[in-house]
């Protein structure tokens, strides 16, 4: 089977598409994977064949950090940046992927690029599988505005918001749509849900949304897509198992819940593993500090956010360890400042992470079993934020207007015992075959798949006769 993996946008939204490549590739499947051009190499590097598409991801963060229609109070106006958004590069994205997808069978597509990898399918007369990192299908059970007062939508009406929201994503690309090579007449549709040809696989963990399983029967879960690092070490390191938990207010120096040893999936890790042996030394020197790091998001005034999260830091009593190739790196007795880090690594050595709400990140702090501090940005992050708040497994609120006396606040709430139990409890089931699950999805929809399949079925039918 021949599949080409169509995952745009940042780091966090391709790294999905080359750890599925990857497990694909594993299966002795060719594989491609497209990604904007800034992370080919990136993709590379990682063992699977790259071909760039579309725009820059940093050219299109910069345009999100200079339109102030996403930091809008009104959910319509942050529409309308996200379709404008979109549009901006659609026909280059669209025209490169229609070349790179002759002679594949199957197309595998993040939520940042769905709609031409959708049209780009139909062209080829190829089924299409859509990888999806928050529920944005029709359902009753996700509030439509990410909101305190959107908990109390009525579950009829946040299925015809989010309706409303397809309809006018679909509205807004009918121009480029439309310019695109148009497929023959007897091609069966696809992309629309419910369509021959299109599936949406639901990448995350349902329990996180009750009833919203039952909702979208026929759309497979699969768990996020995180590194099993048993198969794939060099994505992400494995693990240190070996976690202190802050006490807010306690002395400098203490901690509790230490532990090492632990077990995941029958695998018995080291108590340390360094890949950062100065970084590590800080981790284990005093009390579990507080992570923040916002991925790829634009940071206008790096000084003024690490000021802010020092001295939320310092009115707590807590360390901080801060995290992007934005700030000044250097290593302190309170503060330590790096490019990067190995979620899976750190953060089960810290009190709470805050970050942007990303789905990848989100994933990594519910995996170490940490409160989150969800400070949102755009896209799905205000709904991440709130689902993990309304579930007491952290606390939010937008990033703009943040304040060291409303971070202070929030990490207040977030490291509450029964927060920090919670997520400790959810932490413990995590299932880390997300990976191998959409593998086995993607798979199953592959046309040859179902030729065979009807062919030993006719055979087997026959035999029985």
């Amino acid at each position: 089977m021949k599949v080409l993996l169509a995952f745009a946008g940042s780091r966090g939204d391709a790294q999905p598409g080359v750890l599925l490549g990857r497990e694909l590739q594993g299966r002795g499947h060719d594989v491609t994977v497209a990604v904007s051009p800034n992370l080919v190499e990136f993709a590379s590097r990682h063992g699977v064949p790259a071909v760039p598409f579309g725009l820059d991801s940093d050219e299109l963060l910069r345009a999100q950090r200079d339109d102030r229609r996403f930091r809008h109070l009104n959910p319509f106006q942050r529409l309308r940046a996200i379709v404008d958004l979109q549009r901006r590069g659609f026909g280059e994205s669209a025209r490169d992927l229609v070349a790179a997808t002759r002679g594949h069978d199957i197309v595998v597509t993040g939520m940042a690029c769905e709609e031409v990898a959708v049209e780009v399918a139909r062209h080829h007369h190829i089924p299409v599988a859509a990888v999806h990192f928050f529920p944005i299908r029709p359902n009753r059970s996700v509030p439509v505005v990410a909101t305190g007062w959107g908990q109390r939508i009525p579950g009829p009406l946040n299925r015809l918001g989010w309706r409303a929201l397809t309809a006018a994503r679909a509205r807004a690309l009918a121009s480029e749509v439309a310019a695109l090579p148009a497929a023959p007449a007897s091609f069966d549709p696809v992309g629309v849900p419910g369509a021959q040809g299109y599936t949406a696989i639901q990448a995350y963990d349902p329990e996180l949304f009750p009833g919203l399983a039952n909702e979208l029967r026929d759309s497979p879960f699969t768990g996020f897509p995180v590194p099993d690092t048993t198969q794939y070490p060099d994505v992400e390191p494995e693990p240190v198992a070996f976690r202190r938990t802050a006490v807010i207010g306690a002395a400098p120096g203490t901690s509790t819940g230490v532990s090492a040893g632990r077990h995941r999936n029958g695998v018995a890790y080291p108590a340390i593993q360094a890949y950062d042996s100065e970084l590590f030394e800080w981790l284990i020197a005093g009390p579990a500090p507080v992570y923040a790091g916002f991925g790829s998001m634009p940071v206008a005034d790096p000084v003024a956010v690490e000021a802010m999260v020092r001295e939320a830091g310092r009115r707590l009593g807590l360390r901080v360890l801060l995290v992007g190739p934005m700030f000044r790196g250097r290593i302190g007795a309170e503060l330590a400042v790096v490019d990067q880090v190995d979620h899976r690594a750190v953060l089960p050595l810290c009190a709470a992470a805050v970050h942007h709400g990303g789905a990848g990140t989100t994933a990594a702090a519910l995996r170490a079993g940490v409160p989150s501090v969800i400070c949102s940005v755009q896209a799905d992050q205000p709904y991440w934020g709130r689902q993990v708040e309304s579930l007491g497994l952290g606390a939010t609120a937008p990033f703009a207007g943040l304040t060291a006396n409303r971070l202070e606040r929030l990490l207040i709430r977030a490291t509450e015992p029964d927060v920090r139990l919670r997520a400790a409890a959810y932490g413990a089931r995590f299932r880390d075959d997300g990976v191998r699950r959409a593998a086995d999805v993607v798979e199953s929809l592959a046309p040859d798949t179902v030729a065979r399949d009807a062919a030993e079925l006719s055979a087997a039918t026959i035999g029985g006769v």
